[in-house]
């Protein structure tokens, strides 16, 4: 796996600008100094080499020399050796320093040391005259004393010499009686030198490192870069190591291991002996607890501790509490435990909560499962989850929880507690994961609880019909469809029960998503509207009017909307929050398909506001509401606002990627080149199902073919789109009508290169993909009118859209089809309706109407600069200088075609554009076939592209043609 320093720097361009500036103060003839502080492994040797490439590029000599550990026995001024030796400076010339040039058995020159510390100072004076120079010293903190000495008088005797020295030292080896800290505190003290502090590297920034050091060996899953990101702690040393070891919550890596052990076997057995008990105990542990179980007079614990922070060990909070500094060194000390010894301290600290009643119940559920007291782990374990489900903290709950059914087995005695025992603790447990958005574990919960059979037929049927809730939020419609028939068969009609109320309203849903099953739903529907209203059931009464709503999708927007609005406001003073989020998210949906971005942007902010101060921010309503929160930023021009918001997300669970994956749109359509995240994102959507990911994923695939020009790439990703969709969505896939219209743009693009050049045969290939692609769309088209109906705004812009894009493939563009899909899209559309103007003036050009098509180039071209959509941008361009548009872009140059190709590609280029085969071509340049052949390759590999068809029409597109 290639090393960190391999890679380009992240995340520390605020700290490489403050060096830059310390550069640019050497090139102007000012000395500086900068003292790199950080702890080891967190990218200080990074950022040196970083300022080192700077510095060069700038005209600077750089010179570095390394400290070495070699415990007390110091080899005097190592590093400046290190640093001289490699200048081959004669050391007849300067006698004074001679033995650091490697001159052989060289004596120290009389006077001790002063005159080799001159010496040193007047080679680097000369060495400055001719060129300033950067001096780079790495790992000062193992510095010996002569080095640290000829430093210090380095720092205060060049005062007029350009030259820039650059210090690093691990601040975590510092310990109080270190002797690099008093110099450290005189050297900050002179003009000129600065202390800079490297802290841990913010999340974001981490991620990006892992994924870059995963990309060689395939990339690595989003949630192995998570977890490789919340272990390391900003470190990338560490996350190096964890990444190469597979990480996934397991033990450390060997080497990672040594390392961090190194550290606590520096200090005494009593502070080793608290470090132990502090590392059972937890990342953050109370003075009052660790005095407890220590073991340790008062005075011995004290001086323990006290050296523990003196070595950068352990840290103290404001509130009092100790912590080790780094999680991963808590790891380490508890994994060198021996198994006795752990049980034995976990049994001392959960009698010590027992007996004092300090403590979560999570703490005592993890210590006494820990020390085998499992009865007692049991009760704690339900108790946790109860405390956690109170705070709003579904994930933990559900980690609790499944610590319960881990240990049920075990604790017979505990079973008539219960309520409905396991079957009712795998209901709470699915419960706790639908709320934390861990939908496929939910699933695999609630088919475990009917795996059980309970003789209770409500009990049975509540199993059932919660299985198809789940069911439906993970795509699974046939299974949740064969759930819901079996909750209504096991949940009698008599007595009216609320399980009876869920299940009709739950299969009246189930028979609507599938389709064909109108009378049913409506039956089921009207059966729980009824019920609930008997029974007072205002949550089970919303969803089934969120259903009803839903089945009437072509009626009146208006009263539609006033019943979600109701639906909303019941399951809210019901305490019903997710149904209150699905109700929510269909009034945004309406908004949204209508046209309206703003109304539902109004709709999608407080509702995400309240998921996430609720805990249940990933649940599966609240995160489809993020995901429309995104779309409605793309279409609407936001692009920074989604791109801020999706790089502060953090780790979601799979079954939300899909959020995440939308904002791959932005990066597309500014020209980055995201095709491996791409792919990656498919591939799990794939794996899991997941219709929104698979159509977000295959969205962003097209398009990013269709800016490359890749017309083979934008069909094989529509096609294997839509074929996917289909299988999840048997019914209602329309969206294939998007994935369709934006993948037959690069492919009516290649028809019409084919045309230009004259090759018929490929351009009636083009047209016979595209028409294939057509009608699959034409398919879904049918099916939605069949089952749901005719559709808002969204659906028909899309459709007019479809309709532009297939007369272009047909080589009859119409401006007015483009006119007419932009205007539906409306002006809250700025993404969509500028690239139908794009459209509109291709075509208008045709027709002859310059001015027209001016002013749509224009517009177009406006919104592609506001939203630095830099391919669409270049083609508007393009375009206006083929068209010999007059639309203001006088001043920008065109592309010089003789900057991108060699004269000899140029011209094979345009023989290719005027229909000539590789052979004509050879015989017009005088050239071999063969010949021709190396140079189209090299043209197509620097356009991007795949075939000769493909190049033509890129290099037209982009003014490339000769």
């Amino acid at each position: 796996m290639p090393q960190w320093e391999d890679r380009p720097l992240v995340g520390r361009a605020a700290e490489l600008d403050r060096l830059t500036e310390h550069v640019e103060r050497a090139r102007s003839g000012r000395p500086s100094a900068v003292l790199v502080a950080g702890d080891a492994g967190v990218g200080k040797s990074r950022l040196l080499a970083a300022v080192g490439e700077v510095a060069r590029e700038r005209g600077l000599r750089v010179l570095t020399g390394h400290c070495i550990d070699l415990g007390d026995v110091g080899l005097p001024y190592l590093p400046f050796v290190d640093l001289l030796r490699p200048l081959g400076a004669d050391p007849a010339a300067h006698p004074a320093v001679a033995p650091l040039l490697g001159a052989p058995d060289a004596p120290l020159a009389e006077g001790g040391r002063l005159p080799l510390f001159e010496g040193v100072a007047a080679l680097l004076g000369e060495l400055a005259a001719a060129q300033p120079v950067l001096l780079v010293v790495e790992d000062l903190h193992w510095a010996d004393r002569s080095s640290r000495e000829l430093l210090r008088y380095l720092l205060t005797r060049l005062v007029a010499e350009p030259v820039l020295v650059v210090a690093s030292y691990r601040s975590d080896d510092l310990h109080r009686r270190h002797p690099l800290r008093p110099v450290l505190a005189e050297l900050v003290r002179l003009p000129g030198v600065e202390r800079l502090d490297l802290a841990p590297l913010p999340d974001a920034d981490l991620a990006d490192l892992v994924r870059a050091a995963a990309a060689p060996d395939g990339g690595a899953p989003e949630r192995l870069v998570a977890d490789v990101v919340a272990r390391a702690e900003g470190n990338a040393f560490y996350a190096e190591e964890l990444l190469a070891a597979g990480s996934r919550g397991g033990e450390l890596p060997w080497a990672l291991s040594e390392v961090l052990l190194s550290r606590v076997e520096e200090l005494g057995p009593a502070a080793q002996q608290v470090l132990r008990v502090a590392a059972v105990v937890g990342r953050r542990v109370r003075h009052d607890l660790l005095a407890a179980v220590a073991g340790l007079p008062e005075v011995d614990l004290d001086a323990a501790l006290a050296e523990a922070v003196h070595r950068h060990v352990l840290v103290v909070d404001p509130d009092g509490r100790l912590r080790f500094r780094h999680a991963l060194l808590r790891e380490a000390v508890l994994a060198d435990l021996l198994p006795g010894e752990r049980t034995r301290v976990h049994a001392a600290v959960a009698g010590r909560l027992r007996a004092d009643g300090t403590g979560t119940a999570a703490e005592l559920a993890h210590h006494a499962r820990e020390s085998n007291d499992l009865p007692a782990a049991f009760e704690a374990a339900l108790r946790a989850a109860d405390e956690a489900n109170a705070v709003g903290a579904p994930a933990e709950a559900l980690q609790q929880l499944e610590g319960a059914l881990t240990l049920w087995p075990a604790v017979p005695d505990r079973h008539a507690e219960v309520p409905d025992g396991e079957v009712g603790l795998l209901l709470r447990a699915a419960a706790a994961a639908r709320a934390a958005g861990e939908l496929h574990r939910g699933v695999a919960l609630l088919r475990s609880a009917g795996d059980l059979h309970p003789a209770d037929p409500l009990l049975a049927g509540r199993v059932q019909y919660t299985l198809a809730q789940a069911l439906i939020r993970v795509d699974d419609l046939a299974g949740a469809v064969r759930a819901s028939t079996a909750a209504l068969e096991l949940v009698p009609e008599q007595p009216l029960t609320p399980d009876r109320v869920w299940a009709t309203a739950t299969r009246a849903r189930t028979a609507w998503s599938v389709g064909g099953e109108d009378e049913v739903a409506r039956a089921a529907a009207g059966e729980a509207l009824a019920g609930a209203e008997q029974l007072g059931l205002d949550g089970a009464w919303s969803d089934t009017m969120i259903s009803l709503a839903r089945m009437t999708e072509e009626g009146d927007p208006a009263v539609r909307t006033a019943s979600l609005t109701q639906a909303r406001e019941r399951a809210r003073r019901a305490g019903d929050v997710d149904v209150e989020m699905r109700a929510t998210f269909n009034l945004a949906t309406i908004a949204w398909e209508a046209g309206d971005l703003a109304g539902a942007a109004a709709y999608l902010k407080p509702a995400v506001l309240r998921g996430a101060e609720l805990g249940i921010g990933w649940s599966f309503y609240v995160a489809e509401l993020r995901y429309l929160r995104v779309l409605v930023g793309l279409a609407g021009g936001e692009w920074d606002a989604v791109q801020a918001t999706v790089d502060g997300l953090g780790r979601m669970p799979d079954t939300a990627a899909h959020v995440r994956a939308a904002a791959l749109h932005v990066a597309v359509h500014r020209g980055a080149d995201v095709r491996d995240q791409v792919e990656q994102a498919w591939a799990t959507g794939d794996r899991l199902g997941h219709a929104a990911l698979v159509l977000t994923a295959s969205s962003a695939g097209i398009e990013l073919a269709g800016w490359r020009g890749d017309a083979t790439a934008a069909v094989a990703a529509a096609e294997r789109g839509v074929r996917r969709l289909r299988e999840i969505w048997p019914v209602d896939f329309l969206v294939a009508v998007r994935l369709v219209a934006v993948a037959l743009g690069p492919v009516a693009d290649a028809a019409a290169g084919a045309r230009a050049g004259g090759d018929e045969e490929t351009a009636h290939r083009w047209v016979a993909a595209g028409e294939r692609l057509l009608v699959q769309a034409r398919e879904a088209q049918e099916l939605f009118a069949e089952h749901v109906g005719e559709g808002g705004t969204e659906v028909r812009a899309w459709a007019l859209r479809l309709a532009a894009e297939h007369a272009r493939l047909r080589g009859t563009g119409d401006p007015a089809a483009w006119a007419a899909a932009g205007a539906e899209f409306g002006p809250a559309q700025v993404w969509e309706q500028a690239r139908c103007r794009w459209r509109e003036a291709e075509a208008l050009l045709v027709t002859g109407d310059r001015g027209r098509a001016a002013d749509r180039v224009r517009a177009a071209h406006a919104v592609a600069v506001s939203l630095g959509a830099q391919p669409l941008r270049a083609r508007l361009e393009a375009l206006a200088r083929r068209g010999r548009l007059d639309v203001g872009l006088a001043g920008r140059p065109a592309p010089d075609a003789a900057a991108v190709f060699t004269p000899r590609e140029a011209e094979v280029l345009g023989l290719v554009a005027k229909g000539l085969t590789n052979r004509q071509v050879g015989a017009e340049l005088y050239i071999s076939e063969k010949t021709v052949s190396v140079h189209l390759s090299r043209v197509l590999a620097k356009l991007g592209v795949s075939g000769r068809t493909e190049a033509v029409a890129v290099a037209a597109e982009r003014g490339l043609l000769p």
